[in-house]
């Protein structure tokens, strides 16, 4: 009996000691998350994340709470990342619909989506040869697709990830590697379908329909066209490019005009 109350004033004194010598290391950790945290709050002290909450421990950095939409729950994490202290970003904040509107099904936000794609980039001379995919999945967005160059890649992401009601966005898009001789065979394919008599009308849309992507020598043709016939047309135009290697012509023909007029 005597020996079990020694052990357990070993056991004690051990505790405490480890307790004194830990106490301050605890204090340094309470006082550098605290330290942490204030820098974070004072990095999202904008309207936009006043719903957003901060929680520090260890370094670690968790984000709860809501946001209007999608990229600014991104902006949050990158504005705090590399800050100094931070070890790591937790993002659980959500992206809910302004005013507490009823949410969009997947099929409609993937409608006004692909609408909203359809005129990205106007005016910039690179429309018709980008051609995106978009799928919808619980309000997670999945691009994938081939686009132009970085920025077209970046501008499609942006416009998804700033749309009402998204909770997250996929990156699968492939941007198409730079050469010089996919650009000419681009810009012939172009001419060569858009100048096409047949053809012609579909050049005044700014959205061009028909999209033409080109990776590595081979077209691919995308997009919506009113009738076989212009499917075929823009096929064979597209095969009499010089230089091309293949072409994939994966155009659709509108239903509401009967397919086959």
């Amino acid at each position: 009996m005597k020996q079990g109350n020694e052990t357990r004033r070993w056991v004690l004194l051990v505790g405490l000691v480890a307790g004194c010598a830990a106490a301050p290391v605890c204090g340094q950790r309470k006082g550098a998350d605290a330290a942490i945290t204030a820098d974070v709050q004072r990095s999202l002290e904008n309207k936009r994340f006043s719903d957003v909450h901060v929680l520090v421990k260890n370094g670690i950095v968790t984000l709860t709470g809501t946001v209007d939409v999608y990229a600014t729950k991104e902006e949050a994490e990158r504005k705090i990342h590399h800050k100094s202290g931070v070890v790591a970003v937790h993002n659980t904040i959500e992206a809910h619909s302004p005013g507490g509107g009823a949410e969009l099904s997947d099929a409609e936000m993937r409608s006004r989506l692909a609408e909203k794609l359809t005129y990205d980039r106007v005016g910039y001379g690179t429309t018709a040869f980008n051609s995106f995919t978009i799928g919808v999945l619980n309000g997670v967005v999945t691009l994938g697709g081939v686009a132009y160059g970085p920025t077209d890649k970046d501008s499609a992401i942006s416009l998804v990830a700033h749309f009402p009601g998204v909770k997250d966005v996929v990156d699968d898009i492939e941007v198409a590697p730079v050469s010089p001789n996919d650009d000419r065979i681009r810009v012939q394919a172009a001419r060569a379908i858009y100048g096409f008599p047949s053809l012609q009308r579909y050049a005044i849309d700014p959205a061009k329909p028909i999209r033409i992507t080109v990776v590595n020598g081979n077209i691919t043709l995308t997009g919506v066209v009113d009738r076989q016939a212009d499917k075929d047309t823009a096929g064979i135009r597209a095969n009499g490019v010089p230089g091309a290697f293949k072409v994939t012509n994966d155009l659709q023909v509108a239903v509401a005009n009967g397919g086959n007029r």
